[in-house]
C-alpha cells in the first residue's frame, strides 16, 4: 500500500516497520493482552487473526501476484556468476537487523525487562518491572521485524496475500531444531537449514529440499527432543 501510494521503495522501507511496530501493539491490546493466559485460545485466536489480515490483503489488493522491482537493479560478478546486488544488500539488511535486535536485547534497559519476564515473569513483576508493558513492546517489535522482512524480501520473491504462509514450516523447523525458547538457537537454526536447503535446491528439486530439511528435524527431535541449542544460552 506504501508503495503503491508513494512509488518510492526507500519511503517503504523506513515506514513499514513503524506501520507493523504500530499494529503490533494495537493487536497485543486488543486480541492477545485479555487471553494471554489462555494457551489454546491464544493459539486460535492468532490463527483466525492471520485469516483475517489475509483476506483483508485480498479483498483490498485482489489475489493476483504481484512482482516489485528491484530498487537496485545492478548486477556484480562473484564466482563467475552475474549476482543481483540487491539480494546482497537484502543480505546485508538481515545480518545488520539481528545484530542490531541482539544488542538491544543485551545493551538496552527494556531488552535487560525481555529478558528477565521471558525467564521469570513472576519474580520480575514483584521486582517492579512492567510486564504487560513488556509484553506489548516484544510483540510489537516482532510485527515490526516481520514487517522489515516482508518489505526487504517483496523484489526477490512475489507479493500476494498468502505470501507469509511459504515460510512457516521453515519457521517452524527452524524453532524446533535450534530450541523452544532459544532466540539465538533459532537464528543459528535458521542460517544452518538455509544453507541446507539452498545446496540441496542446487543439486535436486526444490521439493526434495524441503523433504530434506523434514528429515533433519526429524533426526534432531529423535537425539535431541529440545534441540540442538537448548540449554546453550540463557
Amino acid at each position: 500500500f506504501v508503495l503503491d501510494t508513494s512509488g518510492n521503495y526507500w519511503l517503504a522501507f523506513l515506514i513499514v516497520p513503524i506501520i507493523g511496530f504500530a499494529m503490533g501493539v494495537v493487536i497485543e491490546y486488543t486480541v492477545i493482552q485479555p487471553i494471554k493466559n489462555a494457551a489454546a485460545l491464544s493459539i486460535v485466536a492468532t490463527f483466525g487473526l492471520s485469516i483475517m489480515l489475509q483476506e483483508g490483503v485480498r479483498a483490498t489488493f485482489g489475489a493476483a501476484p504481484t512482482r516489485l522491482v528491484p530498487p537496485i537493479q545492478s548486477t556484480i560478478q562473484m564466482f563467475g556468476l552475474e549476482y543481483e546486488i540487491y539480494r546482497l544488500f537484502a543480505a546485508v539488511v538481515s545480518i545488520a537487523a539481528i545484530l542490531l535486535f541482539f544488542g538491544f536485547l543485551h545493551r538496552t534497559k527494556m531488552g535487560t525487562w525481555m529478558r528477565a519476564v521471558r525467564y521469570d515473569p513472576e519474580t520480575a513483576t514483584a521486582m517492579g518491572i512492567p510486564a504487560r508493558k513488556v509484553y506489548m513492546i516484544t510483540f510489537a517489535l516482532g510485527f515490526a521485524m516481520a514487517a522489515l522482512g516482508g518489505v526487504v524480501a517483496a523484489p526477490i520473491t512475489t507479493v500476494d496475500f498468502q505470501a507469509g504462509v511459504d515460510i512457516l514450516p521453515f519457521c517452524f523447523m527452524a524453532v524446533i531444531i535450534g530450541g523452544l525458547g532459544n532466540l539465538e538457537g533459532t537464528v543459528a537454526a535458521a542460517v544452518m537449514l538455509a544453507f541446507f536447503e539452498g545446496v540441496m535446491a542446487s543439486f535436486a528439486d526444490p521439493t526434495i529440499a524441503r523433504i530434506g530439511s523434514l528429515c533433519l528435524m526429524s533426526i534432531v527431535l529423535l537425539i535431541r527432543p529440545h534441540g540442538i541449542f537448548a540449554g546453550a544460552t540463557r
